[in-house]
């Protein structure tokens, strides 16, 4: 195996990994739940912003420059997130269910979790096979929107009917399917090399989808001072995590 392809498939698992972030609520209250996850959202916004400007489009550019075959990937990664979000009725909620807010049922969350575990693993590979570095600040990127998502997700089978150990497993399988992801872009890197350039403009649609239509507008519904500066403080604190990466580069 290529040190590339090593990489990749440690990052991924660790990544997966993350999916056991829901044992943070065995021992947390609600009220506490809530509050971490809204600060964490508002990093992770950070995060895939800084990723986005900071590394994607700026390695993009030195190697290729912005052609249109760049903007039309952008876009595709935009669309495509919207549209699987729409067809498995799907959304990546940061907030727990209560009475006056449901989720659909734990097999959704697990069908459209693992759907985007897929393009998360397909997307951490491709950044390997460009460079270590941005390899890296990519799985970071994905990790940290990982953890609000798969703590949500964990509280979501719960509230479905699942034990604990078994949405901690299922919720495990389904994180794994980002090796479905990572193995296709590993075997199919020599026969469409140019294929890497389109992933990570679509990575940049799919990391721009998210932050800009998922996580801000879970942030918008907090709408205290205090909280509201705690949040641009994270924002731009995950921001400062990228150029932090891009310097030790």
């Amino acid at each position: 195996m290529s040190n590339p392809s090593l990489l990749s498939i440690t990052a991924v698992l660790i990544v997966s990994c993350i999916s056991f972030a829901g044992i943070a609520l065995f021992s947390l209250s609600e009220s506490a739940i809530r509050k971490s996850l809204l600060y964490l959202v508002s990093l992770a916004a950070g995060v895939l912003f800084g990723e986005v400007f900071l590394h994607i489009l700026p390695e993009i550019t030195e190697k290729t420059g912005m052609t249109v075959i760049t903007s039309i990937g952008i876009l595709i990664g935009i669309i495509a997130s919207f549209v699987i979000e729409k067809i498995i009725h799907w959304h990546h909620c940061h907030v727990l269910p209560s009475s006056d807010h449901h989720h659909p049922v734990g097999m959704l969350t697990l069908v459209g979790d693992g759907i985007h575990n897929i393009v998360d693993g397909a997307l951490i590979a491709g950044s390997f096979l460009v460079s270590p570095e941005l390899g890296i600040a990519t799985t970071i990127a994905i990790a940290l929107h990982e953890i609000p998502q798969e703590i949500s997700d964990y509280a979501l089978l719960i509230y479905s009917g699942y034990s604990r150990n078994k949405a901690l497993l299922w919720n495990f399988v389904s994180a794994l399917a980002s090796v479905l992801g990572a193995v296709f872009v590993l075997l199919g890197r020599d026969e469409h090399p140019e294929f890497l350039t389109l992933l990570m403009a679509f990575a940049a649609g799919n990391f721009l989808y998210i932050a800009g239509a998922d996580l801000i507008p879970e942030l918008h519904k907090e709408t205290r001072l205090r909280s509201a500066l705690i949040q641009l403080l994270l924002i731009c604190s995950g921001i400062g995590l990228m150029q932090a990466l891009t310097l030790l580069e």
